[in-house]
């Protein structure tokens, strides 16, 4: 797996999902195949074969947020700033085809929540705004043609 950049918060809530799953969702899941067990022939029991394979999921995605904290480097926020467009720098970008204006928080992978407004830096969006400064206009390929941004304010 390649690495990881987290802030130290994003790291922080890894941990906690990774705490979550193996303190809470383990031992439900484990609950789930005893007491279908309990039940008799588990050659044909339904309860058994699901209940195995969310066994099956849950290990794997325990596996996995153990393999993203391992590779997690944390990012210095304090090394941060607004010159250009980078990682965990609000910016506000307007479409200068159609006037509109809109503003995001480049963020790992792992912080993502794009309701909140947090973009995560391998979309296409936050690939064409790396690096840009103040008044730059970055053109993003997207489904439907290219899209003119033009980078209006850039801030922590």
């Amino acid at each position: 797996m390649a690495l990881l950049y987290v802030t130290a918060d994003g790291l922080q809530k890894l941990k906690d999902e990774l705490v979550y799953l193996e303190g809470v969702e383990r031992p439900r899941v484990i609950q789930a195949i005893q007491e279908a067990r309990d039940k008799g022939d588990l050659s044909e029991n339904a309860e058994y074969d699901a209940a195995k394979e969310e066994q099956g999921k849950l290990e794997s995605k325990i596996a996995l947020l153990k393999e993203k904290i391992m590779d997690a480097r944390i990012i210095d926020e304090s090394r941060i700033n607004t010159n250009e467009v980078q990682v965990l720098t609000k910016v506000k970008l307007k479409n200068v085809k159609t006037g509109q204006t809109m503003q995001y928080q480049l963020v790992t992978e792992g912080e993502a929540n794009f309701k909140q407004g947090k973009l995560s830096v391998s979309t296409p969006i936050a690939k064409g705004i790396l690096g840009k400064k103040v008044g730059e206009i970055a053109q993003i390929k997207v489904p439907t043609g290219v899209v003119e941004l033009q980078i209006m304010e850039i801030a922590l």
